[in-house]
């Protein structure tokens, strides 16, 4: 059984310690910080949870969060990373485990205040991801129960994008700038089909997944393999659709700074015509 020595008690539940394997930790648990003094030790035993973070810049974002926070938001927050945790099958990096903390503390704040912040890319991230979106709408549902508040459906988006950053290990900066890229791209294609697209239909969710999974592909460095033939269909039958979908890989070579493979195009002009004919039916 680890041991560790007290360095700061942030509060009764909270408390910073080091030992000779994990360096400086955050120790959680009840009443565990309640008459202890730097240079007391403690046993593993007493702690529910152990946080590591070796990263001195995120170590002291986590360990100025967490004195601001009561009691039940804090436990609220533990029990919404643990169940992100145990969804995702996936370790919270360091980074994942400070932003999600940060975001759900202020989240939490906000809604107290009857401040909320509107988000453009709610139905977007749902339809890209579906998986994050259901977890993150159960993370709502832990921290409303607990905290007995109503926090807004536009905070499902955000946290969604949060939980993907931790499956991809990607910064969530970067899946935000992709969704904002995929929702650049539905406004020019519905400015050139002069008509709004039905966000709710089969053609709209599988438009943007294919553009999602086009993106990810231009992050790899993946291609497509060519289509000759059925390249010399759609240009010709879709003429249309066709240099639309080649508009649209313009602006993502531009905003990726990454080539964007011709095969796509063919993948795009399907999408495109499955929408276009539908609207030029009605």
């Amino acid at each position: 059984m680890a041991l560790f020595i007290v360095k700061k008690i942030l509060n009764n539940n909270v408390l910073i310690a080091e030992n000779e394997e994990f360096k400086e930790v955050v120790l959680i648990g009840k009443g565990i910080g309640f008459n202890k003094k730097r240079g007391d030790q403690l046993s593993e035993e007493f702690a529910e949870k152990i946080f590591v973070l070796k990263d001195k810049e995120k170590q002291e974002q986590y360990k100025s969060l967490l004195p601001q926070m009561e009691a039940k938001t804090f436990d609220a927050i533990i029990d919404a990373l643990n169940y992100i945790k145990n969804q995702t099958h996936t370790s919270l990096d360091e980074h994942t485990q400070v932003a999600l903390t940060d975001h759900l503390m202020f989240s939490i704040y906000r809604t107290m205040k009857g401040i909320s912040i509107k988000n453009p890319f709610l139905f977007e991230t749902k339809s890209i991801y579906p998986m994050e979106f259901k977890i993150a709408s159960e993370v709502v549902k832990i921290v409303n129960e607990a905290v007995k508040i109503q926090l807004p459906v536009d905070e499902i988006g955000f946290i969604a994008l949060h939980i993907h950053s931790a499956i991809m290990h990607k910064n969530v900066l970067e899946i935000n700038k992709d969704s904002q890229l995929i929702s650049q791209l539905v406004n020019v294609i519905e400015e050139a089909f002069q008509a709004k697209i039905d966000k709710h239909s089969i053609d709209y969710i599988r438009l943007i997944r294919h553009l999602r999974f086009t993106i990810d592909r231009v992050h790899e460095g993946d291609e497509l393999g060519e289509i000759s033939k059925l390249t010399y269909t759609l240009q010709h039958e879709y003429p249309f659709c066709y240099n639309l979908s080649w508009k649209l890989i313009k602006i993502m070579q531009n905003a990726l700074k990454k080539p964007v493979g011709n095969a796509e195009a063919v993948y795009l002009t399907m999408h495109l015509q499955r929408i276009y004919s539908k609207i030029s039916t009605n």
